[in-house]
């Protein structure tokens, strides 16, 4: 008899069981014990209702390999402004190096070699509980701009596979606090393509020659040419002043298909992890907040490029109904940059070199992070 039929005629005799005398529950067991071929003491569990105890998997404590090193993994993980464990760990080489050359962290042989040895899926295991206590949405502010758009062509995504520096995505980033009422501030975002090097630019407002004269702004210390642009579909960018400087400087201009923001997906990623999270939601009006703006974004800016590692995708193959995807190992802009070849000059690769070797970034975070608390403090009209 199968265990499914033995169970399906215990149920059916549970209520009368439960009810019966003792003689006629002895009596129940025989006939069951005859029918089923089951030990009298099984069946009287089941007909209790009472299951046999349970024997869970037997659970182990995991041994705390990397716990002695969680405060320097917490230092190196706050210099890489918090980056995931499959962008912080191929980088803490470097970024090790450099905090210790500069005094920022001292680590033992044994430590060091935990730290050079950890994996991605540990280092966000050990983080997750303070990353978990940080979080921020907002809103767009493009405004469609109609003038000269058949003269400027579309480039999608999939066209844009620029394989030199010089090719930038543009957008701006709006800080309103959640309101479009009234003139705030405006950060323009410049990603390159080949190597995520970014320019930032603040401005008040989103005329069409205030967008021209920050952008122009942006351009400077460039290590390369800008050899192309590619903007939404914003008023801002699409108009007769960027055509004719474009054109002027033998600059390719390009915008995206409207309402398709993953044709820009470099400048549209950088908005978050860079301004926003910089910068935050915050609303920004003032000429105070706009000088503190411009004080702080060069700092970000050589952060970003020499010190956070970025990850490209470099392949796509579906499995069925899956997408199998492969990254590249990530680099900084600054690493893509000085291990391309013949995309810059020497000398511009020994002058970043020097600018690397000399920065700090856990010092260069402490200056961010005051003028962000200076920024915040900063009040706009109106404000209680």
């Amino acid at each position: 008899m199968s265990t499914s039929s033995v169970r399906e005629i215990v149920r059916r005799s549970r209520s009368v069981y439960r009810k019966a005398s003792k003689s006629t529950k002895k009596r129940m067991l025989d006939e069951l014990e005859e029918v089923t071929g089951y030990h009298r003491e099984s069946l009287g569990r089941m007909l209790r209702d009472e299951s046999p105890p349970k024997k869970g998997p037997i659970r182990r404590p995991r041994a705390k390999k990397y716990e002695p090193i969680l405060p320097q993994l917490k230092v190196l993980w706050a210099a890489a402004f918090y980056a995931c464990g499959k962008r912080l760990a191929p980088f803490l080489p470097h970024l090790l190096s450099v905090l210790v050359r500069f005094g920022e962290i001292s680590v033992t042989a044994e430590e060091e070699s935990l730290l050079l040895s950890i994996s991605p899926a540990t280092i966000d295991r050990m983080l997750e509980a303070e990353r978990a206590a940080m979080r921020i949405k907002g809103r767009t502010l493009t405004k469609p701009g109609t003038l000269l758009k058949s003269k400027i062509p579309i480039r999608t995504f999939a066209q844009w596979d620029e394989k030199e520096p010089g090719f930038f995505e543009l957008d701006l980033v709006g800080h309103c606090g959640g309101s479009g009422r009234g003139e705030f501030l405006y950060t323009l975002n410049m990603t390159d393509v080949f190597s995520g090097w970014i320019a930032l630019a603040a401005m008040r407002g989103r005329g069409e020659k205030g967008t021209l004269e920050a952008m122009k702004s942006a351009f400077e210390g460039l290590p390369f040419p800008v050899k192309g642009l590619d903007s939404d579909n914003d008023s801002a960018f699409i108009n007769a002043h960027m055509v004719r400087y474009c054109e002027k400087h033998k600059i390719t201009f390009s915008r995206c298909r409207p309402y398709k923001k993953n044709d820009q997906c470099y400048v549209e990623q950088k908005n978050w992890s860079v301004v926003r999270q910089f910068i935050s939601y915050r609303r920004f009006e003032t000429d105070e907040q706009l000088a503190v703006l411009r004080e702080i974004y060069p700092l970000i800016m050589q952060y970003h490029n020499f010190f956070s590692p970025m990850m490209r995708l470099e392949a796509k193959e579906r499995i069925g109904s899956k997408m199998r995807k492969r990254y590249a190992p990530p680099i900084t802009p600054y690493q893509k940059l000085v291990m391309s070849n013949g995309h810059i000059s020497e000398a511009t690769k020994e002058r970043l070199k020097a600018e690397y070797e000399a920065t700090n970034p856990a010092e260069l975070l402490r200056r961010i992070s005051a003028l962000s608390r200076r920024l915040e403090s900063l009040p706009n009209p109106g404000d209680p």
